[in-house]
């Protein structure tokens, strides 16, 4: 979630602004809104439409991440590195979707957040946090790959894999946390007077950050060090892995090397990019020519959003085990119900039979009873 919410409209200069106000720490900041941004808050049908794609991944996410939680941490074993990155991944998921309603409301709503700056800002961070970890979390997975398939030697002789997973998803954490920082430490909601509705996260004013040069650092930091870097990583791995299963492995194992690249690509495509590039870009069309791109970069929100639906998808593919615990789970409820159907059959059969058999004794009874009489007579 992959993340929901918006990197934001930054509030803009005005013609006419002081720049010796105090609330302009950065001298270009109004308190004003743009005709733009007013012109999203007032229109309902873009928050309607968002609201509905949540809802949908909401009834994928919490139930599909659910059940893949569960299996892979209670009937999974040995939790291997992938297991572990997986388990982690899927924690991420299931905590966005457990709070995706928030986000609901909040669009119905009109964009008026009512539950105060503190939950805007963890749910914001939240998000942010799933989105990144994911994509740091699947590059570790291929990694994991390339090393025990491509270099199964140097893998082999790696001691405490499990111990350096572990240590992987809490760095992930905290790489993801430190650069997050400025999220987590400014009020992310705004007051729009004129609609009376407070806004989460919808407006960012440009002194959240000191500098032009704190700016840079951080949209570098998002967009490159934790997208870009990962995502070529990530591609190196399964061109490495494929191109060494060409030559030696069977086509079945070819196979699920490419469905699974494919769907691992397919998530940096089409959840990830459009997101990053659309926050890259603007920020710098906001920041340095007045102008926007927010409407296209707030629907791409609900894009990376979807990896939180995709991801089960992906372990059934990474993970033999998986596959065979998922398949004995299904089989187990597919016999019960069979078992429980054939209960019903047979004793619909013996209430047919005991129904059928009363009228039949009742009825030799009779006439039995008849006969008598009629020796009598």
């Amino acid at each position: 979630m992959k993340g929901t919410h918006t990197f934001t409209e930054i509030v803009p200069l005005a013609p006419d602004c002081d720049q010796n106000s105090p609330r302009m720490h950065w001298s270009w900041n109004s308190t004003e809104l743009d005709k733009d941004t007013m012109a999203m808050f007032k229109d309902k049908t873009t928050s309607q439409v968002v609201s509905v794609v949540y809802i949908i991944i909401f009834l994928i996410n919490v139930p599909g991440n659910g059940i893949s939680l569960w299996l892979l941490w209670f009937r999974t074993f040995p939790k291997n590195p992938s297991i572990i990155f997986m388990i982690n991944l899927t924690l991420t998921d299931l905590a966005v979707g457990l709070v995706l309603p928030l986000q609901i409301i909040y669009q119905l709503r009109g964009y008026d957040w009512p539950y105060g700056s503190r939950l805007c800002s963890f749910m914001t961070v939240l998000f942010y946090a799933n989105m990144y970890c994911s994509i740091l979390t699947m590059m570790a997975i291929s990694v994991d790959r390339y090393l025990g398939i491509v270099r199964p030697v140097q893998f082999r002789e790696m001691k405490r894999r499990k111990e350096y997973a572990v240590i992987g998803c809490l760095a992930m954490w905290a790489i993801v946390l430190f650069a997050l920082y400025p999220l987590e430490s400014t009020d992310l909601t705004y007051e729009v007077k004129s609609l009376n509705i407070t806004t989460c996260f919808d407006v960012l004013k440009k002194d959240m950050l000191p500098s032009v040069k704190h700016w840079a650092i951080f949209l570098f930091t998002l967009s490159g060090i934790l997208f870009l870097v990962p995502f070529i990583t990530t591609v190196i791995c399964y061109v490495c892995i494929i191109h060494k299963l060409v030559r030696t492995s069977k086509s079945y194992q070819k196979g699920k090397a490419l469905h699974l690249a494919f769907a691992v690509l397919s998530v940096f495509v089409i959840c990830f990019a459009p997101n990053n590039i659309l926050l890259l870009a603007h920020a710098v069309r906001r920041l340095f020519y007045n102008d926007s791109l927010y409407m296209a970069y707030k629907l791409s929100l609900s894009l990376s959003c979807i990896n939180s639906c995709i991801d089960p998808f992906i372990y059934y593919l990474a993970s033999k085990e998986f596959r065979r615990k998922l398949r004995l789970v299904l089989r187990r409820d597919i016999s019960s119900r069979e078992g429980t159907r054939a209960e019903l059959n047979r004793d619909s059969l013996f209430s047919a039979r005991s129904t059928n058999q009363g009228p039949v004794e009742n009825e030799g009874a009779r006439v039995s009873i008849n006969l008598k009489n009629e020796s009598i007579q």
